[in-house]
């Protein structure tokens, strides 16, 4: 049966788009080796990375018509199909494409003459046009813009944003040709209130490298404001209370043990970036983020020899591992190398997480700790990495013998905050 939509790449772009696009009633199949068997069985993969759909999400989108598919002959049958590949950063810090790549060759030797191919996986400026277009155009022997619309639009999900939604979310659209353009636009039009027209892929990719380096520019700065802060004893957290009362030329951050999520910083340039040098302020801002979990366990080391301890034989209590409060997901989360570092010292390790049923560092399990308040009791340090909304952070402050709150969640004195 053919569809109207492919999303290829079921992931957490790839998901919600399918659900935005099940909901208007438009006929979609998602395509993805990995993860299409266990949603066609209305089961949410393990890896964590749908976002905040549920397994009753799932069941929902499936009864309205969605159809998960392994088989990429399913894609010569649709009219736009959208990329939404995963492009984890690789060992060198670049954005690794490998696949996009498998996505595109998939989707090539299937591709119809006026079908709309629309990229939306994090790419570098130039990455449509001169990565995605040959693959394209070679497996399937059509021309971009003349026998196929080509365009680029980049994610723009906040997971667990209950106020900025799929619809609500304006969406940034550059084609290869103005008829390119208007082609993705008329499909984006169909789910999202506002479409916004790029001049051109590069500058749609551009969108994506300029909304995602201002989160980590702004979350280095702030960080380094919370050691500097730390050290001139100068409670950060009342400061940025009385920062964000400003009406203009402010916006609030707040510092944390590291950055996670999907949106990588891009400070390297990518292919079609012509010899262009890296983003410095990126870099600089990559370096402090990257000190942050080092500086938990510095501040943890120090907390503990306070209270006559050696970090050594402690019994280490994390808190929340995923990299963003209620939810699922682990991309990027800093609680990996947290947990790292505290075994490389000798410390006993546990963990709680509401959203997390089973961890491993290092190769081996992590205990999870079953009662909250009693491991709480128990453990030499309890370090808060995520404030999930269940957690009851005064009770958790009374129970635990020592609390390193690194997210500002806890009343002022009630624990030693970052």
């Amino acid at each position: 049966m053919p569809a109207d939509l492919a999303v290829i790449g079921l992931g957490h772009l790839g998901l919600p788009l399918a659900r935005a696009a099940v909901s208007r009633g438009i006929a979609t199949i998602g395509y993805d080796p990995a993860r299409a068997v266990d949603l066609a069985s209305g089961r949410l993969p393990c890896d964590g990375a749908e976002g905040t759909l549920t397994a009753a999400d799932v069941r929902r989108m499936l009864s309205g018509g969605f159809r998960p598919t392994t088989d990429p002959a399913q894609l010569g049958r649709v009219r736009t199909a959208v990329i939404c590949a995963p492009t984890p950063p690789a060992a060198d810090r670049t954005l690794d494409l490998s696949q996009v790549a498998d996505a595109a060759r998939a989707l090539a030797a299937r591709l119809r003459p006026h079908t709309t191919v629309i990229l939306e996986s994090p790419a570098y400026p130039g990455t449509t046009e001169e990565f995605l277009r040959p693959i394209l155009e070679e497996g399937s022997g059509l021309r971009a813009g003349r026998d196929f619309h080509l365009a680029h639009s980049p994610g723009r999900l906040d997971p667990g944003n209950r106020t900025h939604g799929y619809a609500g979310t304006p969406k940034v659209i550059g084609g290869l040709t103005p008829a390119c353009t208007e082609s993705a636009a008329a499909f984006y039009g169909r789910l999202t209130d506002k479409v916004v027209r790029a001049r051109g892929p590069r500058e749609a990719e551009t969108v994506h490298l300029l909304e995602t380096n201002y989160r980590h520019v702004n979350m280095a700065l702030v960080n380094e404001m919370a050691v500097l802060c730390h050290d001139l004893n100068i409670d950060l957290w009342d400061v940025i209370r009385c920062a964000e009362t400003k009406p203009f030329g402010f916006q609030a951050f707040r510092p944390g043990p590291g950055v996670g999520g999907h949106g990588v910083p891009l400070d390297i340039p990518g292919p079609g970036s012509r010899g262009a040098r890296p983003l410095r302020m990126v870099e600089l801002a990559q370096q402090v983020n990257d000190r942050m979990p080092r500086y938990v366990i510095q501040r943890s080391a120090t907390l503990l020899n306070e209270h006559g301890k050696s970090a050594r034989g402690a019994r280490v209590l994390l808190l929340g591992v995923t990299y963003k409060p209620d939810l699922a997901d682990q991309q990027g989360s800093p609680a990996r190398e947290v947990a790292t570092r505290l075994m490389e010292m000798g410390a006993s390790v546990s963990y709680h997480d509401p959203y997390v049923p089973s961890w491993s560092v290092l190769g081996h399990p992590v205990p999870r700790a079953d009662s909250l308040y009693e491991a709480a009791a128990d453990a030499d340090l309890t370090i808060l990495l995520q404030h999930h909304r269940t957690y009851d952070l005064q009770g958790l402050a009374v129970k635990a013998q020592l609390l390193l709150d690194t997210r500002g969640a806890t009343p002022a004195g009630a624990a030693h905050r970052l």
